[in-house]
């Protein structure tokens, strides 16, 4: 393997191995590791080659400690309460859009349409995976193909069959507006320029500017405050899995977000449900020159903005971080991204599922498996939740930054850059990995990981956040409900 693609080596790390190497990574005093429990660490707690439950123990715990260290600077007594996770109620977090019932109402949810197109399917020279999840990438997939908007998914499976693997690719997800990837293994996923763009440190956290020192961005917590992260003001623009739990993750910690959607999108219900606790989902079309003016007043008055578009996406609507920092020259600007920042993949679109097969971890979960499956999937969608723990942890990384030393920060998180921490931590020998237990939605859940609430649309049953700080409130208090009832303006 060349040296600019050689794989940093952490096979021998343990979970607090990781969580020492990233914290310190952010430039975080390491003396804020003090007082951490982490109940089954090192314990494979899901089904995989890969040491998914690690890294779930670990990048949660990272978005706890986080937490705890802006508190710190904000109280004077007892600055570094125990953080505990049990690794197990980490693994089930990850699967927490896939794990919830929803005891419906007469509320009717917002609409989805859906066409499963999608998945795996064999190319003339190997396989590619096909993105579904959105309208309009199902019938821009269709129209790639030449098939009827009607089509389904044996229509696809016979003209993707006729094509080469790359050519789709290329064709769809780098020439179109769709988003298809071909399968690959590691040894091909090695030999591309994007892998050897992809940072080895899963956070990249940097200052923009001095800010303005007249303006305290965040007052100081009383004593008998329980929730870390009171005060901090979020403005969330994203969608699917990993922006949305970043936000998720700074709201059970009292952050107050604003997940700012469009009306003219297509929803995700089946994964908003989840995603959206602790916020207040807010419709805003920034193509409407009243909604850009709302939104930009938002921006202005936060501390926080997340966005998990293509990189330089929102530029063309004055959105960039250059753009930002002008009018709130203390802001931290997150961004989520399939590749990051660098290298000829970094305009793409791109999701977990997709990451996955592009860069070689389907084809050596299979291998590993042994069944002779020429892919295999995740048992989660790992890179998602991983990735906006470990976006969480940046921003709050920045924020204390941000009150140590002033300034406004930019934060990268990318899906492509969690999996190449993933896979350098190593996998378990052959089948081993495999002999975990999963987590099923109305069979195995311990009931001590639910929790059971009221929402606009029903009895939630869903999944605790897995960490815990002592003396602190940690969790969600605010569930879904329809964005028309929300107003979008700050809580204080």
């Amino acid at each position: 393997m060349s040296t600019e693609h050689a794989l940093p080596n952490r096979r021998s790390f343990t979970t607090k191995h990781i969580i020492h190497d990233i914290w310190l990574s952010t430039n975080l005093p390491p003396e804020a590791l003090t007082s951490l429990s982490l109940p089954g660490a090192d314990t494979p707690s899901l089904p995989s080659s890969f040491k998914i439950s690690s890294l779930a123990q670990a990048s949660i715990a990272l978005s706890a400690l986080a937490a705890r260290l802006v508190r710190s600077t904000r109280v004077t007594l007892n600055p570094y309460p125990t953080v505990r996770v049990p690794v197990h109620n980490a693994a089930v977090e990850f699967k927490s859009n896939s794990l919830y019932t929803l005891q419906r109402n007469d509320t009717p949810i917002p609409p989805f349409s859906y066409n499963p197109i999608g998945g795996l399917h064999k190319a003339s020279d190997g396989y590619v995976r096909i993105h579904d999840v959105f309208p309009n990438h199902i019938q821009g997939t269709l129209k790639l193909l030449g098939l009827p908007g009607d089509a389904g998914r044996d229509d696809v499976a016979r003209e993707v069959a006729k094509r080469k693997k790359v050519d789709l690719e290329e064709e769809g997800t780098e020439r179109g507006n769709v988003a298809i990837y071909a399968l690959r293994s590691y040894e091909e996923w090695d030999a591309l320029p994007q892998s050897a763009a992809i940072h080895g440190s899963p956070i990249l956290l940097k200052r923009v500017n001095g800010g303005d020192p007249a303006r305290k961005p965040m007052a100081p917590l009383g004593e008998d405050s329980k929730k870390c992260l009171s005060g901090l003001r979020v403005v969330e623009l994203t969608r699917v899995i990993a922006g949305p739990v970043s936000g998720k993750t700074l709201a059970a910690h009292g952050a107050d977000v604003l997940w700012v959607t469009s009306p003219n999108l297509p929803a995700v219900p089946f994964l908003d449900i989840d995603l959206s606790r602790g916020k207040r989902n807010v419709h805003l079309d920034i193509r409407n020159p009243q909604d850009k003016h709302r939104l930009l007043e938002l921006l202005k008055t936060c501390d926080v903005f997340i966005q998990g578009y293509r990189p330089q996406s929102l530029a063309s609507y004055g959105l960039s971080p250059e753009d930002l920092v002008k009018i709130n020259p203390n802001i931290i600007c997150a961004n989520m991204s399939a590749f990051g920042p660098a290298g000829p993949w970094s305009h793409r679109r791109g999701f977990d599922s997709l990451v996955q097969a592009a860069s070689g971890m389907n084809v050596s979960e299979a291998e590993h498996a042994g069944q002779g499956e020429p892919s295999k999937v995740l048992p989660c969608q790992a890179l998602d939740h991983a990735s906006g723990y470990l976006l969480a942890t940046g921003i709050m990384a920045a924020v204390y930054h941000r009150a140590v030393h002033g300034g406004a920060w930019e934060v990268d998180v990318s899906l492509a850059g969690t999996m190449k921490y993933l896979r350098s931590l190593g996998q378990y020998p052959g089948a081993t990995g495999f002999a975990a237990e999963d987590y099923v939605k109305g069979q195995n859940v311990p009931e001590d990981m639910l929790a059971t609430t009221e929402t606009a649309w029903g009895t939630l049953t869903a999944v605790k956040h897995s960490a815990e700080i002592e003396g602190c409130d940690v969790g969600w208090h605010l569930m879904p409900c329809p964005a028309e009832e929300n107003s979008p303006t700050w809580v204080s």
